[in-house]
């Protein structure tokens, strides 16, 4: 299934506003979210509830996404919250409608 949301990014998850952060990277961001969303990873983002997709960007090269992630990740939480809030102040779910077939799952080895 080809998508717009297949593409290399580094992305922030949360449990809700002002919640938990997870920030990644991926070069599927809709598998990615799916995965998040439905518990596939053991781990922080799983035990926190990381399932709210609030923030992205799109980068042409996996190193910079990663690089991208790796910077974020030392931030401070304040920092991190004005990202969020620069492009998403209300904290929508920016992948709310992505999923509305129930039956769909990423096709494997993507990610």
């Amino acid at each position: 299934m080809a998508t717009h949301r297949i593409f290399i990014a580094t992305y922030i998850m949360a449990s809700g506003r002002n919640g938990t952060l997870y920030v990644g990277s991926t070069s599927n961001l809709e598998s990615r979210v799916w995965k998040h969303r439905t518990r596939a990873f053991p781990g922080f983002s799983d035990a926190y509830d990381c399932t709210c997709l609030v923030w992205f960007e799109q980068h042409a090269l996996v190193l910079d996404a990663i690089r991208r992630e790796r910077r974020i990740k030392k931030w401070l939480r304040d920092w991190k919250l004005a990202l969020i809030e620069r492009d998403n102040p209300d904290w929508r779910d920016l992948a709310a409608d992505w999923f509305s077939d129930p039956n769909w799952t990423p096709p494997p080895g993507v990610d």
